[in-house]
C-alpha cells in the first residue's frame, strides 16, 4: 500500500502534462507513492501523452482516461468537479499530494520534506510551500506567497477568506476522504478551498518557505473563470460559507457571518454597476 498518492486532475493539458508527470516521477522518497491521474476526456491529445508515461512506468502510474467528460457540464464554474472527486476516491495513500495537470514540481525532495513534517507533527493536517507563478504571456515570474507568510494557519483563516494562500500544487494533506466528499462540497465552485476546509477540520496548516514548484497561469486555466467579476462564482462561494455555518453547527459563526456579509456587499455592488 503506498504511503502517499499524487493526485493529478487534467483536461486539455497536452502542452503541460509531461512536465507535471516528470516532476512527480523525479521525487526521491524513503516511502512508496503512487501517481493517480484522471484525464477528463481531453480533445487535444493529452491522453496519448499520459499513455506513453503509463507504458513506461506501469507500476507507478494509475491512469483513468475517461472517454466522456465526467462534468458537470453546467454551470461551467463546476467543470471538472466530478473527475476530482473520482480521483480522491481512487487514492490509496495515507497522504495526498495535489498537482493539477498544468502545474509542476521542481524540488525532487518536496514530498519527502512534507511527509516528514506531517509524520512528526500529528496536530497538523496539511503542509504547503512556496511556488513560483509563471505566465503563458511571459509576464514576470513571482512568488505565490508573500515573503513573510505565516508559519502556521488554521481553519479559521480559511473561513475568513481574506486572502488565498494555499497554492494547490504545493499541498500535501492527510487523506480524510475515505468516506467521500462532504455534501456541501458538491454544490461549491470553490473546489480546492472546500477540500482544504474539510482537511483543516483535522489539524493545523504548515507553511514551508522553500520554492518547490510552479503554478502556471494561462488562458485555459480555471482562474480565468473563477474571477472577482464573475457574479455566479461569488454568489456560489457566499452560499458555500452559508452552508458551512450549519455544517460546523454555528461554531465559527463569528468568522463566517463576516465573510458572508462581505460577499453580499461585493455581489450587490457588481449587480448595481452591472
Amino acid at each position: 500500500m503506498p504511503k502517499l498518492s499524487v493526485l493529478i486532475p487534467t483536461f486539455n493539458h497536452h502542452k503541460f502534462i509531461a512536465k507535471t508527470l516528470e516532476g512527480a516521477l523525479m521525487q526521491k522518497t524513503n516511502f512508496d507513492f503512487e501517481i493517480v491521474i484522471g484525464d477528463d476526456a481531453s480533445s487535444d491529445g493529452n491522453q496519448l501523452v499520459i499513455q506513453e508515461f503509463v507504458d513506461k512506468y506501469p507500476d507507478k502510474i494509475r491512469a483513468f482516461l475517461h472517454s466522456e467528460n465526467l462534468g458537470p457540464s453546467s454551470p461551467k464554474e463546476l467543470g471538472g468537479k466530478n473527475n476530482v472527486a473520482f480521483l480522491f476516491g481512487a487514492c490509496k495513500g495515507e497522504y495526498i499530494a495535489l498537482c493539477e495537470g498544468d502545474d509542476f514540481w521542481t524540488d525532487p525532495f518536496k514530498l519527502q520534506k512534507q511527509v516528514d513534517f506531517l509524520d512528526n507533527n500529528p496536530d497538523y493536517a496539511l503542509c504547503h510551500h512556496q511556488l513560483a507563478v509563471i505566465y503563458e504571456d511571459n509576464s514576470p515570474t513571482h512568488d505565490f506567497n508573500e515573503e513573510n507568510h505565516r508559519d502556521t494557519s488554521l481553519l479559521t483563516d480559511l473561513l475568513e477568506d481574506k486572502s488565498w494562500f494555499l497554492g494547490t500544487a504545493s499541498t500535501v494533506l492527510r487523506n480524510v476522504f475515505t468516506n467521500g466528499m462532504p455534501k456541501w462540497w458538491w454544490k461549491s465552485a470553490s473546489g480546492d478551498l472546500g477540500i482544504f476546509i474539510e482537511v483543516a477540520k483535522y489539524g493545523k496548516i504548515k507553511y514551508l518557505p522553500q520554492r518547490m514548484g510552479c503554478y502556471r497561469k494561462h488562458r485555459g486555466g480555471m482562474t480565468n473563470i473563477h474571477t472577482p467579476q464573475n457574479i455566479f462564482f461569488l454568489r456560489n462561494r457566499m452560499e458555500m460559507f452559508q452552508e458551512l455555518d450549519g455544517y460546523f453547527e454555528s461554531k465559527y459563526s463569528g468568522f463566517l457571518q463576516k465573510t458572508i456579509a462581505n460577499y453580499q456587499q461585493i455581489v450587490l455592488e457588481l449587480e448595481k454597476n452591472g
